[in-house]
């Protein structure tokens, strides 16, 4: 289902303006009043780094008039592998001024507001407020719940991607939207714990992946300003790179978890590139409804005992399995389970359980569990995941 235009259209476009604008001109539900609307919206872009960069870059060249930038990092020679909004010589320079003279290369003519700042309990709702549109590349669960909710309370729908290693996710949240909205809390109603989720930096990411994600929120952001097409309220896109495959996730509100929550007034910095969250799509079932914990003593008790049929499941990276596995566990890959894949067609079709998941520390596993357990398996976490195995005497 569409949804109206976020923005009204105010004035005439100049004629550079329908010059830049005139592939857009021709298109069926954009033409010259979506362009005007285009020029209309304000649309503020958190992180300048491998997400932001890319969608800085279509929105300045779509004609958005007013560009928020949101970051108080520096570039990175690092960085430079995805986020190409970056160049060499502006290594050392604040993010949000190489992306400010990135976004006027494009088009001089677009009001960019640069916030140099740390997003906090504090600032967030100020800072939000005169937006049309967030969209969040952030690096970090506190600030994305941080955004989340103050977007939540002020009624502003967030383009929400993430990135890690060769997979993606991308959706659209709005607790106003016509019909009934969603956010980050229906998605992950748990925020995880700092050692659940690795980094980046800790993990890696590909960088163009970067640019098919950003192109992804750069499209959302445009379908939202002008009306057109259906955008990604109520489901959740998940891209396995190395597969090159594209699978929806349908969302719906959780309401014991929807209620925006306060934070604590420090959430950390808007950045670079986005960890991929470890969880996933549950439809209407709470995915903190009562997830069995097996601790790794347990689990080694119940893998000698022969009459417990339990399988093992470990929904790790194929490099972390080469590194260290526990024997007679099945390789399965969290986007298969996340997408519904791996029950219907894949190594776990007809399983009802027992089954235990686990992964290196048991964030990833409990959000497998918790979409196994919303499919009728018998699924329980292991928990702290390999490392807790590992640590036994």
């Amino acid at each position: 289902m569409g949804t109206a235009p976020l923005v009204e259209a105010v004035g005439e476009l100049s004629d550079e303006q329908v010059a830049r604008g005139a592939r857009h001109l021709l298109l069926p539900g954009i033409g010259l009043l979506g362009q005007r609307r285009l020029r209309a919206a304000r649309v503020c872009v958190l992180g300048a780094g491998g997400l932001g960069a890319p969608v800085l870059q279509y929105l300045a060249a779509a004609g958005v008039g007013t560009i928020g930038i949101v970051d108080d990092d520096e570039v990175d020679l690092s960085n430079l592998q995805r986020q190409v909004v970056h160049g060499s010589s502006d290594v050392g320079r604040l993010k949000v001024d190489s992306a400010r003279d990135a976004v006027l290369e494009l088009d001089p003519s677009i009001v960019v507001v640069t916030h140099a700042t740390r997003l906090t309990g504090e600032n967030v709702r100020e800072l939000l407020t005169d937006y049309d549109v967030v969209v969040d590349g952030t690096d970090n669960f506190p600030t994305r719940y941080l955004v989340s909710d103050a977007a939540a309370e002020l009624g502003i729908p967030v383009v929400w991607g993430s990135v890690l290693r060769f997979d993606a996710q991308v959706s659209v949240f709005w607790s106003a939207a016509p019909g009934g909205g969603v956010t980050l809390r229906d998605l992950f109603p748990r925020e995880p714990g700092p050692d659940e989720v690795p980094s980046c930096a800790e993990a890696g990411v590909l960088g163009a992946l970067c640019g098919q994600v950003g192109s992804v929120m750069a499209t959302e952001v445009v379908k939202l300003v002008c009306g057109v097409g259906e955008p990604l309220l109520g489901r959740v896109l998940v891209l396995d790179a190395l597969r090159a495959r594209w699978s929806e996730i349908p969302l719906h509100p959780a309401s014991s978890h929807s209620r925006p929550r306060q934070h604590s007034p420090s959430a950390g910095r808007a950045g670079a590139g986005a960890p991929s969250p470890r969880g996933g799509a549950r439809g209407a079932a709470p995915a903190t409804a009562g997830i069995p914990q097996v601790t790794a003593d347990e689990l080694a008790a119940r893998l000698t005992d022969p009459d417990d049929l339990v399988v093992l499941v470990d929904v790790r990276e194929p490099h972390e399995i080469a590194a260290a596995a526990i024997p007679g566990s099945v390789a399965v890959p969290l986007a298969s389970i996340l997408d519904g894949s791996a029950l219907r067609t894949g190594p776990l079709s007809g399983l009802v359980g027992p089954v235990v998941v686990h992964c290196h520390t048991g964030g990833r596993s409990q959000a497998a569990a918790e979409v196994l357990r919303a499919a009728g398996v018998d699924a329980a976490n292991l928990t702290g995941g390999i490392v807790a195995w590992s640590a036994r005497p």
